[in-house]
């Protein structure tokens, strides 16, 4: 029987990525306003059917 490779990501690796997230917001690589692009742009991607139809899916503070 054949099995499929399924790559996962590990506990380190969870780490080491939370670390590189923190150290990016504290020298300004990300900030609040990034943050709502990419979140305006993944809900636009995720409910595309809304943006037909009309509905503004930005994210505003």
């Amino acid at each position: 029987m054949a099995t499929r490779y399924r790559p996962h990501i590990g506990i380190v690796g969870l780490l080491y990525l939370a670390i590189g997230l923190f150290i990016a917001w504290d020298r300004g690589y990300i900030d609040g306003s990034l943050i709502r692009q990419v979140g305006s742009a993944l809900l636009a991607v995720f409910l595309w059917f809304l943006v037909l139809l009309g509905v503004d899916l930005h994210i505003r503070a």
